[in-house]
């Protein structure tokens, strides 16, 4: 019964919102300044991480919160005939929980490569120490853009803009590690502030400890992925060692029992 009626309810609503009388977009718009509250500090960071530029972040999200609503409409309309507070809370528990699996996902496939994505800002950064032996850091930063990983562009873009603007702390640095929150984002950036506001006698000097400090980073990149990669070859040998004793342990009790049988 239950059944029928969802389908049903999955119909009239389907009809209802083809003829324009359910608008969830509008909705969703409308109300977007509450909707996007439940935005994740990481999300950005995530749908650019997997995705890359190929997709816009904002209209990810209110896909999730329309599919979370038509969840608990849904729900809501299975129980229409018994409805009380704890079926409601419930409607919107199972919502939140379809509203929440993205999110999920992204968080997961961001853990499956997380050495990859985190090497990345290391990697550009000792490619950018070259173009700022000849340039100051703003000017290398925009001339490096071109060339850096696809994930953090718009980001290198927003920081480069409100330094040209005038902005000469080090927030837009901090703003940037904040928005890509790879593995020790903040103390690169921090890093590369510094070496923006030393002197030119003391370039040289500053720019080799930026340097060294890089290199240490990238070297525990590598020493990281190493440790992943051995850590994956144990499991993987002790999977095997115990799927070995447990088939000797099952044709040695099927050989003795034979034996008594016989």
């Amino acid at each position: 019964m239950y059944i029928e009626i969802l389908i049903l309810g999955v119909i009239i609503f389907g009809v209802l919102t083809a003829n324009g009388f359910i608008k969830p977009n509008k909705f969703i718009q409308d109300n977007q300044d509450i909707f996007f509250k439940l935005k994740e500090d990481n999300y950005d960071f995530l749908v650019k991480a997997k995705y890359g530029d190929g997709l816009d972040p904002d209209v990810l999200f209110r896909k999730r919160i329309r599919n979370g609503l038509i969840v608990i409409v849904l729900v809501l309309f299975v129980f229409i005939s018994s409805i009380n507070g704890v079926k409601v809370v419930f409607a919107f528990v199972v919502g939140f929980v379809v509203f929440k699996l993205d999110y999920m996902n992204l968080n997961n496939f961001y853990k499956a490569h997380l050495q990859a994505i985190d090497s990345m800002l290391p990697h550009y950064l000792k490619g950018l120490e070259i173009l700022i032996q000849h340039y100051t850091v703003p000017v290398a930063i925009g001339k490096s853009i071109s060339d850096a990983p696809e994930i953090f562009r718009d980001g290198l873009v927003d920081m480069i803009n409100k330094i040209n603007a005038g902005d000469a702390s080090i927030n837009p640095y901090m703003e940037f590690a904040q928005t890509y929150p790879v593995r020790d984002s903040m103390r690169m950036m921090r890093l590369l502030y510094r070496l923006s506001l030393g002197r030119q006698e003391r370039k040289q000097e500053q720019l080799l400890t930026f340097s060294k400090t890089i290199s240490n980073l990238q070297q525990k990149a590598r020493e990281m992925r190493y440790q992943a990669r051995l850590d994956k070859m144990e499991s993987k040998t002790m999977s095997m060692l115990v799927s070995t004793g447990v088939c000797s342990m099952v044709l040695l009790v099927i050989a003795v029992m034979n034996m008594m049988g016989s």
